[in-house]
């Protein structure tokens, strides 16, 4: 989304396959831009063999060792989707006595656009930055170690930011056509594992 990063009221660290998102946010609550963070996240396919105890707990875990006290972490287990992930956050954050007025949103790299999206539409009301660890496109592989898998979570992620405004879980994008024209490109050869019916 290239929005520059400031202190917000509270993080979420949205739940994924990828430990970097708990790794930055960790950076990001020693660097002061926030006083507490919610890690949401239960578990998915791609998931659940890496993070057993489910990702809200991992990357709880990861920050800990980072540094971030127990008490500046919040819990929510249950989220299965970035709509879930969420609304669920909301819900955590006002079981806390927590009511924002502007939250950031860290993820991994190339999902910053379809949570800024989700959160606009179902959070209208609080101001969204996003943020993710400032990697380049072959170091995310490398730290991932999974090439097909990060360009079938992108060709996912994408076809997401398209379809789900048309289905009221977003607030519409603009996609560049050279970025359809490569979204079609990969699922053509073969890049699909994480698409969803449409």
């Amino acid at each position: 989304m290239g929005h520059q990063v400031r202190p917000c009221d509270v993080a979420i660290g949205l739940g994924s396959h990828d430990l970097g998102v708990a790794t930055f946010a960790a950076e990001l609550y020693r660097a002061g831009f926030f006083p507490t963070v919610v890690f949401t996240g239960g578990n998915s396919p791609t998931t659940a063999a890496r993070f057993p105890r489910g990702e809200a707990v991992h990357y709880r875990e990861q920050a800990l060792e980072l540094g971030v006290p127990g008490e500046a972490i919040l819990l929510e287990t249950r989220a299965g989707n970035t709509g879930q992930n969420i609304s669920l956050s909301r819900e955590v954050l006002a079981g806390a006595g927590i009511v924002p007025a502007s939250v950031l949103l860290v993820s991994k790299p190339y999902m910053e656009r379809r949570s800024y999206a989700t959160a606009r539409k179902l959070w209208p009301e609080v101001e969204v930055v996003c943020a993710s660890e400032p990697l380049r496109f072959d170091d995310y592989v490398k730290s991932i170690g999974d090439e097909k898998l990060v360009v079938d979570m992108l060709v996912g992620d994408l076809q997401r930011v398209v379809d789900y405004p048309k289905l009221g879980f977003a607030i519409k994008q603009d996609v560049p056509e050279d970025v359809r024209a490569a979204y079609a490109s990969l699922v053509q050869d073969g890049f699909t594992s994480r698409l969803v019916a449409s």
